[in-house]
């Protein structure tokens, strides 16, 4: 029976643990076809281990998306691995602890260059270090976190994630000519390492308890990495610049 990723060959950043959602979109894209290489910073054997629970064994390259040499060696390593890329998937955040739960009008503007650097402005870094190895069209997904609203404890990451939806759709205007799609998937709160790293999360994520209309279960990220390999196959020719919601259904409802 084929996948519908069948062919592709897939990259994807982010897997440093079981449960996150990078993890579970590479292990849904090999379930579906795909072949797929990994990149991890800053601990690649970490990621090393957590691969070998995959369906299929992986390469892990060491990526810094903030560090212009990794960036610039990227494809050349990649297309040793695979040849070329058809997909892309960003799954990268951080900022430190001083722009995170309820520091955000103290939080000094080197902390919030850290955050839209390594969250927003690396989709564009990342974008363009694969470029190369996509010259028959593809598909970039990166993930987010509904900006739309000011969440408790989330403080700098949400401009940060603004900013990287923002990000998105100028990619998706820039690389259509390319026929490269860029769209984003909007999940809801998972028990992730970056959900951990968020002082006060729980308060966050209380949110779902209450104005969910599917039940939203923080263990299960599979949802979330099924909608990314969604928006890496064929069956969205035509949409770039969107923001995907697997959230069960929050983002919609009203107070």
């Amino acid at each position: 029976m084929s996948g519908i990723l069948d062919g592709k060959r897939i990259l994807v950043t982010g897997v440093l643990m079981e449960s996150s959602i990078a993890f579970h979109t590479a292990k849904v894209a090999q379930e579906q076809g795909a072949e797929v290489i990994l990149t991890a910073f800053p601990r690649p054997t970490l990621t090393e281990r957590i691969a070998k629970k995959l369906p299929k064994p992986v390469k892990v390259l060491e990526l810094d998306v903030t560090n212009d040499e990794h960036l610039a060696r990227l494809a050349g390593l990649v297309k040793d691995e695979l040849g070329s890329l058809d997909g892309v998937v960003h799954s990268i955040g951080f900022a430190p602890q001083d722009a995170l739960g309820g520091n955000f009008l103290n939080t000094p503007f080197e902390s919030v260059a850290t955050a839209m650097h390594v969250s927003a402005f690396s989709l564009k870094s990342l974008a363009m270090a694969c470029k190369p190895l996509m010259n028959e069209g593809g598909s970039i997904v990166g993930l987010t976190f509904d900006a739309q609203f000011a969440w408790p404890q989330y403080d700098w990451m949400g401009p940060a994630k603004a900013a990287l939806e923002a990000t998105s759709r100028y990619l998706a205007r820039d690389l259509g000519k390319d026929g490269i799609r860029c769209n984003l998937v909007s999940a809801g709160p998972l028990g992730s390492m970056a959900a951990k790293s968020i002082p006060g999360f729980g308060e966050l994520a209380d949110v779902w308890n209450h104005r969910s209309p599917l039940e939203w279960d923080m263990a299960d990220p599979e949802p979330a990495g099924r909608g990314v390999v969604a928006l890496l196959s064929d069956f969205f020719p035509k949409t770039t610049g969107e923001i995907v919601h697997v959230d069960g259904g929050v983002h919609m409802m009203g107070a």
